[in-house]
């Protein structure tokens, strides 16, 4: 397969399968295709179909593949931001945010990451529930915004905001720690918890994540009565 990344802020994904090929991706991600792509909806079992519902995507997942000859079909974006293929494999899959998981070649697997820290969750805001990227193929994810990568090494760590983690590496782990200091807590405008990402592996960063930009825009839209 061969594919191109067009278009930002408002990118697409624009896939060239040859016969045979196939691309799975989440229903309704379609934007167009050529004629000989014949599209199949699949569950992959009661598990797996929770799993996506619970980390924010479809239950059920569609398979496009090329017949009798080269096939092509694009993904676009649902937001202003970024589109990035991820090469996945056995020992290297990734966790994203929710809802990031756009596309994929057909070796790769999505399932629900829950991180093993109960805090992360509850106070992490992104943290608790993300979408885990294994097996072995090409993955396209949409991120908010640009994107910021950081290699961190054993040990190190990157204080995030809530809602500007987008992806990691599965070998990083993360964990929330309190703004010090009630003043800062409270007059400070940056919440109570922040998210630590400690490495090894790679970090990427969100510059606009869709709820910082939903709360920018609620003042300038009519209160309901």
């Amino acid at each position: 397969m061969k594919y191109s990344i067009e278009g930002e802020p408002l990118p697409v994904v624009i896939c060239e399968l040859e016969a045979g090929e196939g691309v799975i991706s989440e229903r309704g991600a379609m934007s167009w295709m050529s004629p000989n792509m014949k599209m199949d909806t699949k569950g992959g079992g009661v598990g797996k179909m929770f799993g996506r519902m619970v980390s924010g995507e479809s239950m059920f997942l569609n398979t496009y593949t090329a017949q009798g000859g080269n096939g092509m079909i694009a993904f676009a974006s649902s937001f202003p931001g970024s589109i990035r293929a991820l090469e996945i494999t056995p020992d290297k899959p990734m966790v994203c945010q929710k809802s990031a998981f756009l596309a994929s070649t057909t070796g790769v697997e999505l399932s629900v990451f829950f991180q093993k820290r109960i805090g992360s969750g509850f106070f992490g805001g992104e943290g608790f529930i993300m979408q885990k990227l294994s097996g072995n193929g090409t993955a396209f994810v949409e991120f908010d915004g640009s994107i910021k990568e950081y290699m961190l090494q054993p040990g190190q760590s990157i204080v995030v905001d809530t809602g500007y983690l987008a992806g990691m590496d599965a070998s990083c782990t993360m964990d929330i720690q309190t703004v010090p200091g009630l003043k800062n807590m409270v007059f400070g405008g940056e919440g109570v918890f922040n998210t630590v990402i400690t490495g090894p592996g790679r970090v990427m960063l969100q510059t606009m994540p869709i709820c910082q930009m939903a709360n920018s825009l609620k003042p300038f839209f009519p209160s309901g009565n």
